[in-house]
């Protein structure tokens, strides 16, 4: 069985429709796969009907952006409940936060770059989540940088001058919260140091406290020294060990089912379901 528990859609920064991102799942032969746009589900029903037509076991989500002492970290929440005040609520102010910081970002690039607002909502599409890869998209386009990557190494990263940062829930909060409501939260891509400073083991530590079920382990953005670390931390903490491709359709090099979760694992999270 082969499991993939965090793509994403143009609700949020991928470029596949919600069912899209099934097809596309199915053709690589995965058995299971989980969309989790950030800090917005409305792409859920849209997939979960494609992949009741095709016969593959669909887990909703949404990744949440979350904050620890100024670091930022992301949150994977597997069937939450897209109904309940709690979770609406909170992903409601930080898509609205997100969208405000966009536009003095835009503002502030514009200032060097032929780059306007419209010009990113052009690139947003659909998307119920504005954020940097769709300013990323309106800059390749404008001819400025030759991909995302480009864009984001020189006007878009958290060191750069055009930076402006957003509210996020609290992670220790936002975790509670998604157990409280039944969802099952597992911390993405925890040693990813190519965005940002790596969260240290004492805020993993707090955030299993706090009700923390898992950490993936399995992600491009991990060196084998990573994995290694963070594996033996899921053992000791008796987290679930994930993995999974953060797949963007065309928005990033990420292929589906490229790093995995077990059969075992995946039980696991099933179990611990609100």
């Amino acid at each position: 069985m082969r499991i993939d528990l965090h793509t994403h859609s143009f609700a949020s920064d991928g470029t596949d429709s919600p069912s899209e991102v099934v097809r596309a799942a199915d053709a690589a032969g995965l058995d299971v796969v989980a969309l989790t746009d950030h800090d917005s589900m409305v792409g859920l029903e849209d997939a979960a009907e494609t992949a009741g037509a095709l016969g593959i076991n669909f887990v909703p989500g949404v990744e949440v952006s979350c904050t620890h002492r100024g670091v930022s970290i992301h949150v994977l929440a597997y069937w939450p409940d897209p109904s309940h005040p709690d979770i609406v609520s909170m992903l409601e102010r930080t898509r609205a936060a997100r969208i405000d910081r966009a536009k003095e970002m835009v503002r502030l690039i514009g200032l060097d770059y032929s780059l306007t607002w419209e010009d990113v909502l052009e690139y947003a599409g659909n998307a119920d989540t504005v954020g940097r890869p769709h300013i990323a998209d309106a800059l390749v386009a404008r001819g400025a940088f030759a991909n995302r990557d480009d864009a984001f190494a020189v006007v878009l990263a958290g060191n750069s001058d055009y930076f402006v940062p957003h509210y996020a829930p609290d992670v220790l909060d936002a975790v509670r919260t998604l157990r409280s409501t039944g969802a099952v939260p597992v911390f993405a891509h925890p040693g990813a140091d190519g965005r940002g400073q790596v969260v240290p083991t004492s805020a993993i530590e707090a955030m299993a406290r706090a009700g923390l079920v898992g950490l993936e382990v399995e992600h491009r953005d991990h060196s084998e020294v990573q994995r290694g670390r963070l594996a033996r931390i899921a053992e000791r903490l008796d987290l679930v060990h994930t993995g999974a491709s953060d797949y963007h359709g065309t928005g990033k090099l990420n292929q589906l089912g490229e790093n995995v979760t077990s059969p075992a694992a995946f039980e696991a999270l099933q179990a611990l379901r609100g």
